[in-house]
């Protein structure tokens, strides 16, 4: 929602004041055309210059606080109003653009208390229709609700109400409505643009999006939503470069939107300073918490995560979705089957939901209520879906695969397993132990071993090997299970470990009879064997060694 949309001071000549002198309608028109341009920049500067040298200009302290407030510099537009209420308290109208500035300053109480002294007017009631909404006075909304008119005016403030609100479809109906009507209003085609882009029609939003370019290729706020596209159809790299090239062009003095631009900067660079920027910005932009809150995950900062967004009241699917994801590790790390719960619930709701359950975010949000409820062959059917949409994405990719090994889909989550880039991810102990398993169980223990082998003095080693030995002699890969075993039982002398080696040897000898295991594995079972001074071990040394020489094997 943009208020500069509404003129914060009416045209001198409309309110029928004219003239005598020339030279002061001169000055006026000079003005005008800078706010034509929408050169705000140059309206500033050129007033500041009349206002210096004391040229007059008709409604001087008017105009300069109306080009700095479209300029984006509301602290300067609220003091040049504060000063013009200094010298006529009684004026409501100023009052008013008071109460706009403030507005967009985030100062609501301030905003309503001043534009309750104005006149009763459309614009004060949309200016506290909008109040009422960032203090989540729900009554007080819908009495300025029924205030509104079926003039375009109110419409695009009812329009952004239902943008803010998430209702995008409503929205995009009443902004399609009045593009029809009125083609010549072609800032409509960018806000068409926005609503199809929250509904995920990114494409349609681009194609919209360029006939407002085409007449102002140096609109900040259509060039950012090229950016958007640009990084949900390609990358994020294409976003940065449309942003950087957009913002060199802007002079240094460019202050509109600077926030966002910043902010946005940050999601397409994937994070990069984000502890410089975002934090300052969760207040200011609503995704900025969101982003955050992502970057923390990212980071495995849990607790700074979980802080930032528990006490956040969820209203779009995303921030139900983040929720549920933030819930969901908290639950995991802290061994909490409540917060499992709570984010089995946000998660079932995004995709459960009429709106939500056939987009990507919704099949996904449902993969995950699954998958906490360990209904694997559910999470399989929803993750299939939408496969082809995430073929180089680590993070579905390992969910995809867990889910397919918790099926004994061995060889599939095998693939899954190997398609994985990250390194962080690779050399997780949750990643590790399924891809052993799969690689044992689709015939490759030797694969399984070096996996260990990686691991070795890693403080979760003697896990895996434990997991490699009893999955090696359940499948029959008898000597890794033994290797495995041996290991064990020298890092801890427990009976079990020497009785799964000695069946592990016993089998890998009876698979070298069999001629299913090459014959100079016998030295290396001879040589396990060795390793434990045990009566069982060395009556089975004798046994082997005695066929070894019946069968002239040199051991």
């Amino acid at each position: 929602m943009i208020l500069s949309r509404t003129k914060a001071v009416e045209d001198p000549k409309k309110k029928g004041a004219t003239s005598t002198q020339d030279k002061t309608k001169k000055k006026v028109t000079e003005v005008e055309d800078f706010i034509a341009d929408r050169d705000y920049t140059g309206a500033i500067a050129y007033l500041e210059f009349c206002r210096q040298s004391e040229k007059e200009v008709k409604d001087l302290d008017l105009w300069l606080a109306f080009a700095a407030f479209h300029a984006g510099d509301y602290q300067r537009a609220s003091d040049e109003y504060e000063n013009i209420l200094k010298t006529d308290p009684r004026n409501g109208q100023v009052c008013i653009y008071l109460a706009c500035c403030y507005f967009m300053l985030g100062k609501y109480d301030e905003a309503e208390e001043t534009a309750s002294k104005g006149p009763k007017s459309p614009l004060q009631a949309r200016v506290l229709f909008h109040v009422a909404h960032k203090q989540n006075n729900e009554e007080k909304l819908m009495g300025l609700h029924r205030q509104l008119q079926d003039v375009i005016e109110d419409q695009m403030c009812l329009a952004s109400m239902h943008y803010m609100r998430s209702h995008f479809q409503e929205a995009l109906d009443i902004y399609k409505r009045y593009l029809v009507e009125n083609r010549e209003y072609l800032a409509l085609n960018v806000y068409v643009a926005l609503c199809y882009y929250k509904l995920d029609y990114y494409d349609i939003s681009q194609e919209i999006l360029d006939v407002y370019l085409k007449k102002n290729p140096e609109s900040a706020t259509a060039t950012n939503l090229q950016a958007c596209n640009q990084y949900r159809l390609f990358n994020g790299k294409a976003a940065e470069n449309d942003l950087k090239q957009f913002l060199d062009k802007m002079s240094t003095s460019f202050n509109y939107a600077k926030e966002l631009f910043r902010h946005n900067m940050v999601v397409f660079q994937s994070g990069e300073g984000a502890m410089q920027i975002l934090p300052s910005l969760v207040d200011v932009i609503p995704e900025a918490r969101l982003n955050l809150v992502i970057y923390y995950l990212k980071e495995d900062d849990l607790e700074h995560a979980y802080e930032l967004m528990k006490d956040v009241e969820p209203l779009q699917p995303a921030e139900y979705i983040l929720k549920g994801v933030v819930n969901a590790a908290y639950g995991q790390e802290h061994n909490s089957r409540d917060h499992i719960k709570t984010a089995q619930s946000y998660f079932q709701l995004v995709g459960g939901s009429q709106s939500e359950c056939d987009t990507i975010p919704g099949r996904q949000s449902m993969a995950s209520c699954y998958f906490l409820h360990k209904r694997f062959d559910d999470v399989i059917v929803y993750l299939s879906s939408i496969k082809t949409y995430f073929y180089n994405d680590d993070a579905f990719n390992f969910n995809y695969a867990q889910a397919k090994a918790h099926e004994e889909k061995w060889k599939e989550a095998e693939e899954a397993f190997l398609l994985i880039q990250s390194e962080k991810l690779k050399n997780d102990y949750v990643y590790l132990s399924w891809l052993a398993r799969c690689y044992i169980y689709n015939g490759k223990p030797r694969l399984a071993w070096e996996l260990y082998l990686k691991l070795e003095h890693s403080t979760e080693s003697f896990s895996l090997l434990q997991l490699i030995a009893n999955d090696c002699y359940k499948r029959g890969h008898f000597f890794y299970a033994a290797r495995g075993f041996d290991i064990l039982e020298r890092m801890d002398p427990n009976p079990e470990f020497w009785e799964g080696k000695q069946g592990a040897c016993a089998g890998a000898f009876q698979q070298i009879v069999a001629g299913h295991e090459p014959r100079d594995t016998l030295r290396d079972i001879l040589s396990l064997l060795r390793n434990t001074n045990h009566p069982q071990g060395d009556h089975m040394i004798k046994i082997m060694r005695s066929w070894a020489r019946t069968n002239n094997i040199p051991v």
